[in-house]
């Protein structure tokens, strides 16, 4: 149920870069981190580069929820896919 509210409070706002996804969220990086954190209590659990001018963001909260964003060197960042039943996965001792 949260996923669908931050998809139609997002979704009002015009698409600012550009994605080869159709259904992509865009929002300045500050307001959609500010957005993450604030309304829906994730926070950034992974990153990492993607290519020179992207990072590669996971946001989850307590739940399970959990949002994957692109952000661009440009100041922009991209909400790209979201879910549910995150589960952080410890490596295992191989002996």
């Amino acid at each position: 149920m949260m996923r669908l509210a931050l998809t139609f409070a997002l979704i009002a706002r015009p698409v600012c870069a550009a994605s080869p996804i159709a259904e992509v969220i865009c929002e300045p990086t500050e307001v959609l981190h500010s957005k993450l954190t604030s309304q829906f209590g994730e926070t950034r659990q992974a990153m990492g580069l993607r290519g020179r001018e992207q990072i590669m963001e996971v946001w989850t909260d307590p739940q399970g929820d959990w949002t994957m964003v692109v952000t661009y060197a440009s100041g922009t960042s991209c909400i790209v896919a979201m879910g549910e039943h995150w589960q952080t996965v410890m490596p295992q001792d191989p002996a």
